[in-house]
């Protein structure tokens, strides 16, 4: 324990009390213990003398070696371990990186530096400080990427004490955790970050949801404890037989934002998940065939579901993570993935850079090489700084460039490219160069011309072929899934045809609005105030935007009218209303698109009765009606999101009596399985339009797509489905967008 006269004791761990134990020198530099000790009577010394409280109304100082013992559980070396200890210097107090440097050398100075908030800055607006503030972290990881871990830390224990925050801070802190810092701690392979940081994102943005997860999963743990012990021991003793050598056999519970993300992806219900837990099977070799070899004694123990195994060690992922992952039927008939690797594999996934020679202070550079294939994504996002100098654009390009990329592919010459689930040749073109992809105009998978629109499947080798009079066609906004080749071609567009562009946006909202209507409106500083509410600094970026479909024509009408004065009526109302002189109201079955195109997405068919948002789609396609749940509202920026509701007084003018839906049942096979569950939907009044059926082994997967009028149907519908004999789960489908 450490205390002063007028602070509270604190707590001090044993590994920074052993250097706290070690002398000064009076000349010299510092060694690694004495470092340590330096930096933090430093930074204790400092953030006294400002008499800094945390929120929570302990020391200050207790944030410092919280963020520092989290890096020292990493194994970081004693410039880590002195930075997280200084990290909030600079900030505040009066201490500057001078005076760091000439303490602690340039290591320090370097690491306090990269992770330094921008609070000293002025910025126009939340969105471009907090672009600003990425731009900057990732310069610094590129130089040292130590920085990011340093960060990790702090914003890990940060979000350990957000409870003492008030409610729209934590929102918004948590809302960056889950979009930009776990993305990161997974990029990096910190399982052990990436796990506890969305864990607790979760708690503060869902935080009935999480409650309720939590107390299920609690609830059940004793009947799942079981069923683990039970498969841990028949696999102890096959392994045994088998002569493997084994480091550890344990049951791992599943995270609970991994459980609700499950959920919501697969649309079950917390019954119908059974792989709450895996089996993790770690061997005491290095030899990575011997992971194969207990992979046959898995599947020979208990029987594997086809169609469910992941090889992680012959195609590691990106972040360097290697596994065998399969799922077999246990002995009670249910589910259970088990995970297979080695002593040092493991460590990778607990530790990810952490684990990496790069990362230790003690040999070679904490830059990343400019061939090192773990950092292709960092080396992206310092591209990206340079094409992208639109605020809300780079944050969402870096989002959406963050989260785990799973299709693998190849290039001609064999090397691995790992892109998005979904992507396409074009989506390829623009992950080997921005000008591959601006000048592609064909590309071949596997030695065979494809439409430029195919999506690439695990291994396919993939051929771009360029032009140099080839250019983006806004076409390939319908289809391209990376949000970094969405960013490229907007930007081509952008800089290449700006006043086609604003030429060709004049004449859409003259075709609504009539010539004369147009040039009363741009005289006024309505039509500045629209482009400013649409993040545009001038009209002519509004009419450029609305030109080459970053903007649709029913937002910007949408816009116009919310602003539009009472005696400028002329505004308030599509055209054809106002030439007919027909009063307008409200038809829609959906309240918030009046007067606007739109359609119910077909991805995850909402039904009346459910919470839905409104998606202003590209390229001129209308307003597109998701649920609020639909997992493709991921990558949606904000500034395409409008607030809908279901229209409970409308009178079925134009609206459908029935809704589609996609239904997926999984049950164990058997004669008549299929006759039972259409006799089932039958007895629930809901007619079936197709259906399609899929055998694996001993289970069969029926496929349907329904007609039904609100979610309560569905749900009367699914509770009968359930109780039939050897059906497993009943959920509906969201398809890709």
């Amino acid at each position: 324990m450490v205390s002063s006269p007028a602070l509270q004791p604190i707590e001090i761990p044993t590994w920074l009390g052993e250097c706290l134990a070690t002398p000064l020198p009076t000349t010299g530099p510092l060694e690694e213990k004495a470092l340590i000790r330096a930096a933090f009577e430093f930074a204790h010394q400092h953030h006294r003398e400002k008499e800094q409280k945390r929120a929570s109304g302990e020391e200050y100082i207790v944030h410092p070696i919280a963020v520092a013992t989290l890096l020292h559980s990493l194994g970081a070396g004693p410039e880590m371990l002195a930075a997280g200890l200084l990290h909030d210097i600079v900030e505040d107090t009066q201490a500057s990186l001078e005076d760091l440097e000439q303490q602690f050398g340039p290591g320090v100075r370097s690491l306090v530096e990269g992770v330094t908030k921008l609070s000293k800055f002025n910025f126009s607006s939340k969105t471009e400080r907090q672009a600003e503030n990425f731009r900057r972290m990732f310069l610094a990881m590129a130089q040292d990427i130590r920085v990011i871990v340093v960060k990790l830390a702090d914003r890990l224990h940060n979000m350990r004490t957000l409870e003492h925050l008030g409610e729209d801070k934590r929102r918004r802190i948590a809302r960056e955790t889950r979009e930009i810092f776990a993305p990161l701690a997974n990029r990096l392979g910190i399982g052990q970050f990436k796990w506890e940081l969305e864990d607790l994102a979760f708690k503060y943005l869902e935080p009935e949801q999480y409650r309720q997860i939590q107390e299920l999963v609690v609830e059940k743990r004793s009947d799942r404890q079981l069923y683990l012990d039970q498969a841990v021991l028949t696999f102890r003793q096959r392994l045994g037989e088998a002569g493997v050598a084994i480091a550890d056999i344990s049951g791992r519970p599943k995270h609970l934002y991994s459980i609700y993300q499950k959920m919501q992806r697969q649309h079950k219900e917390f019954g119908d998940i059974y792989d709450l837990s895996a089996i993790r099977i770690i061997l005491d070799t290095d030899r990575e065939r011997d992971c194969y070899t207990v992979l046959a004694v898995v599947h020979d123990s208990f029987k594997p579901i086809p169609g469910r195994f992941k090889d992680y060690i012959a195609l590691p992922k990106p972040n360097c993570y290697q596994s065998l992952h399969t799922v077999v039927i246990g002995e009670s008939g249910y589910p259970l993935e088990v995970q297979i690797r080695t002593l040092e594999m493991h460590q990778v996934a607990e530790y990810g850079i952490a684990a990496h020679w790069k990362y230790k202070e003690s040999g070679g550079s904490n830059k990343p090489g400019g061939d090192d294939e773990k950092f292709t994504w960092l080396r992206q996002l310092l591209e990206w700084q340079s094409d992208l100098k639109d605020a809300q654009e780079y944050l969402d390009t870096v989002k959406g460039g963050l989260f785990d990329e799973d299709v693998y592919v190849f290039t001609p010459k064999g090397d691995v490219v790992s892109l998005t689930r979904g992507s396409t040749g074009v989506d390829f073109a623009y992950r080997i160069h921005t000008e591959v992809g601006n000048h592609c105009a064909g590309v071949r998978i596997n030695g065979r011309m494809v439409p430029l629109n195919t999506q690439l499947k695990n291994g396919d080798i993939v051929q771009v072929i360029t032009q140099k009079n080839s250019h983006p066609s806004l076409d390939w906004l319908d289809f391209v899934s990376t949000e970094a080749a969405r960013s490229r071609i907007r930007q081509w567009y952008k800089k290449s045809c700006r006043e086609e562009n604003i030429n060709r946006g004049r004449e859409i909202l003259e075709g609504e609005l009539g010539k004369n209507g147009f040039e009363t409106l741009r005289k006024s500083p309505r039509l500045l105030a629209v482009a400013e509410r649409c993040n545009y600094q001038s009209v002519d970026d509004l009419l450029a935007a609305l030109g080459y479909g970053e903007v649709t024509l029913g937002l910007v009408v949408n816009r116009l009218r919310d602003a539009a004065r009472p005696e400028s009526s002329a505004l308030e109302m599509p055209r054809p209303m106002r030439e007919t002189g027909e009063v307008w109201r409200p038809k829609s079955p959906i309240l918030g698109v009046e007067g606007l195109v739109y359609h119910l997405a077909g991805c995850c068919n909402p039904l009346p009765g459910e919470e839905i948002i409104g998606v202003v789609t590209l390229g001129n396609r209308g307003i597109s009606i998701h649920r609020q749940s639909c997992e493709n509202l991921h990558s949606i920026p904000g500034d395409r999101l409008l607030p809908v509701t279901w229209n409970d007084h409308d009178t079925n003018r134009g609206r459908p009596l029935t809704y589609p839906v996609n239904v997926q049942v999984s049950a164990i096979d058997r004669v008549g399985i299929l006759k039972d569950v259409l006799a089932r939907l039958a007895d629930s009044s809901i007619n079936v339009r197709n259906v399609n059926l899929t055998f694996n082994e001993e289970l069969v997967s029926i496929d349907l797509c329904i007609e039904v009028k609100d979610r309560d149907q569905v749900e009367r519908a699914f509770a009968q489905v359930r109780k039939l004999q050897d059906v497993l789960s009943v959920r509906r489908v969201c398809r890709e967008a």
